[in-house]
């Protein structure tokens, strides 16, 4: 039984076949996944989505890309979606250094909202990091996000920035990229995170697990992930399952018996 903490089968890339993807993802043992919105198009299908099926679950936040189109109506909205019983986490939120839509400025201003709705709302963030390590840690210890703890999504760091982000109470997720050939870090990393606070995800449509890298990604493929993190770990991909599967029940208090 596998958990995708982190998916986007809300996507337009999966508007011909997502019931199917859904399906396949159940079928390979992926009982359990949250699908992210992020903007005013992704948010609305995400709780639908969640709706349909009693295992899935929603995410609802703001992505730092498109920081500069956040409305101080579209935060009271996600706070008011924040109430829906399927909703288990405030995000994706952060910073994003690749792309200069939005100024550093404004992203930095929208994330420090979002964490206070969510230390409000007592709820769990899910941190999305480009470029923008040392900035995301000094902001969550400025704004004490470890009351509420939270994702580390996709992380894609050094190990050397583990220990901060554990300190703030938050779990480490990995996704494709440990199964890439020449990806050291997130390999290093996959070995050093404690046990309990690991996670897995797949970032679907986005980064798609070797031997599937460049096609689109699906929650299926969080398989791959698990597979490879338990043979990096030296442990039965059962007890990796079930390790970061439970990881994930506690972090967004949800029950197994779903």
């Amino acid at each position: 039984m596998l958990f995708d903490t982190h998916v986007h089968v809300n996507a337009a890339q999966f508007s011909e076949d997502r019931d199917e993807t859904i399906q396949r993802a159940f079928d390979a043992g992926v009982k359990y996944m949250v699908v992210v919105g992020f903007d005013r198009e992704t948010i609305p299908p995400a709780i639908k989505i969640a709706e349909q099926y009693e295992t899935i679950y929603a995410a609802v936040g703001w992505h730092p890309v498109d920081a500069v189109d956040m409305t101080d109506e579209d935060l009271a909205w996600i706070e008011e979606l924040s109430a829906h019983p399927k909703v288990v986490a405030i995000g994706e939120m952060g910073l994003d250094y690749h792309w200069d839509k939005s100024p550093k400025k404004v992203q930095k201003d929208v994330f420090r909202k979002q964490i206070q709705l969510a230390k409000k709302l007592n709820m769990p963030i899910i941190i999305h990091n480009r470029e923008a390590t040392e900035d995301i840690i000094e902001i969550l210890q400025e704004e004490n996000a470890k009351e509420i703890g939270g994702i580390m999504h996709c992380y894609n760091d050094s190990v050397d920035y583990v220990q901060a982000c554990l300190d703030m109470n938050f779990h480490i997720s990995l996704g494709g990229p440990v199964t890439f050939k020449n990806a050291t870090m997130p390999k290093e990393v996959a070995v050093e995170v404690p046990s309990d606070r690991l996670l897995i995800e797949t970032d679907a449509p986005f980064l798609a697990p070797h031997p599937n890298r460049g096609k689109r990604n699906e929650p299926s493929y969080v398989k791959l992930v698990a597979e490879k993190i338990a043979e990096l770990r030296e442990v039965p991909f059962d007890e990796l399952s079930q390790i970061t599967t439970e990881n994930a029940f506690s972090l967004f208090k949800i029950g197994k018996n779903t």
